[in-house]
């Protein structure tokens, strides 16, 4: 992790009619930094993601992401960044060499990437007998991290992550996040959400949203001090307990 700043927000905000899904967030996230954006249903989450995608325009607030403008400089972001959804992520009639083959072509890289691309991950993730075989008979951990993968075939600066762990078993989603480390350690930054409140003590730092507004933001460590918790489960219910929203 370094000093360098790949997401900043200011008083980023998004309105639906009388309806403030997400008001005046304002953080930094920084270069190889494992970030944790955390609330319950409702939170605003994913209205956030949204716009820190170039996928929705904010109705106010500014924000750069990996220092390209939000409002002006959306089709740049969306080459420097990578995006995995727990529900949509790969072609599962294509095999799992074709699925990287088009993403891979979708980021741009030359046919001599794409080759060498191609043989390092499905010699990475052990995959080598399962290169040709359609990704809908595959367990659902080996479609999360073949997903994963997929997401950062282009090294982008920035992946975000959007429950990419939910319904796999403990030693899948172990396995994920040491994906996830490596890929930090090469200096892709990882926004990431989740529900499961143990993978929070895996970040570097976590935000905490309730009802569109950023309560918390701190260590893990820092988080559970501040607010005389055990784990971050009670940091999350401590928080979260007030909150008035039951959907995003």
């Amino acid at each position: 992790m370094t000093n360098e700043t790949v997401i900043k927000t200011d008083k980023l905000t998004k309105r639906f009619g009388d309806f403030i899904a997400t008001n005046e967030i304002t953080f930094e996230v920084y270069a190889g930094e494992i970030f944790g954006f955390l609330g319950a249903n409702g939170a605003g989450k994913t209205t956030a993601m949204k716009m820190l995608c170039g996928l929705s325009t904010p109705s106010s607030g500014n924000a750069t992401i990996a220092g390209f403008d939000i409002y002006k400089q959306t089709e740049e972001i969306k080459k420097n960044i990578g995006y995995m959804s727990q529900k949509f992520s790969l072609y599962e009639d294509l095999t799992v060499l074709e699925n990287i083959q088009f993403f891979g072509g979708i980021y741009g890289l030359t046919d001599k990437q794409l080759k060498a691309k191609s043989n390092q991950l499905i010699e990475t993730l052990g995959m080598q007998n399962e290169a040709k075989k359609l990704v809908a008979s595959l367990p659902l951990g080996w479609k999360q991290k073949l997903a994963f993968s997929v997401a950062i075939l282009h090294e982008p600066k920035i992946v975000f992550l959007d429950e990419p762990t939910g319904g796999v078993d403990p030693i899948v989603r172990r396995q994920f996040w040491d994906l996830i480390y490596s890929a930090a350690d090469r200096g892709i930054t990882i926004f990431v959400t989740t529900h499961y409140m143990d993978e929070a003590e895996y970040c570097n730092r976590v935000s905490m949203m309730v009802d569109g507004v950023i309560k918390a933001l701190d260590t893990p460590d820092n988080l559970k001090k501040q607010f005389s918790a055990s784990s971050m489960d009670d940091v999350f219910f401590e928080l979260a307990r007030g909150a008035k929203r039951k959907a995003d």
